[in-house]
């Protein structure tokens, strides 16, 4: 089973985060942050993993470390739970569509840390989630995970949907990249390792 459960503690944080790569798409997300909760909850769903997410932060504060650290220690279990990353596809793509919003992602899991979006929110807040924070989210997690992200906004005119179509395009380019191929001979590098 490709599974990690992982914790860590901060005086700015807690969190503990369990996920399960070959799930079905269940969660049970609390971050304290409705929005981002729901964000990740799609992340699950779209990725076809199971996911479990707790997460107390200092929200009296504002929403930032809460965002990032839940990055840093998602990165970190979806790491761990590739393991040595033996017959995966490695790389993932996809093109979402949401309403108006077109968004595309594009990753790489490769052992190595980027992240690019080319893209800067015209409002500051969705609901009680700093639109700042979504740049945040994704560095930390492209860095703990060791992959490379990259998004392309190609459409905009709703913040909400643009920033859902964010999650759910990295989500499907996700699930293929680590998608289980029997063709494939230990791990998809020429070098041998990611």
């Amino acid at each position: 089973m490709r599974e990690a459960l992982v914790s860590r503690k901060t005086k700015e944080t807690e969190i503990t985060i369990n996920v399960n790569l070959d799930g079905t798409g269940k969660s049970q997300i609390n971050t304290g942050i409705g929005f981002f909760d729901h964000m990740l909850c799609c992340f699950a769903k779209h990725a076809l993993i199971d996911l479990e997410i707790k997460a107390i932060g200092d929200l009296n504060v504002d929403s930032h470390h809460t965002v990032e650290d839940v990055g840093i220690v998602l990165g970190d279990a979806i790491n761990k739970a590739l393991n040595t990353k033996e017959q995966i596809e490695r790389y993932g793509f996809f093109i979402l569509p949401m309403d108006e919003s077109l968004v595309l992602s594009s990753l790489d899991i490769s052992g190595r840390s980027y992240f690019s979006m080319d893209y800067s929110f015209q409002v500051e807040r969705v609901g009680n989630f700093e639109t700042e924070t979504i740049e945040e989210f994704f560095r930390a997690l492209t860095n703990s995970a060791k992959m490379t992200l990259h998004f392309e906004i190609k459409r905009v005119r709703n913040n909400h949907h643009v920033i859902e179509a964010m999650f759910k395009s990295f989500a499907r380019a996700f699930r293929e990249a680590i998608k289980i191929n029997p063709q494939i001979e230990g791990i998809p590098s020429t070098k041998s390792v990611l």
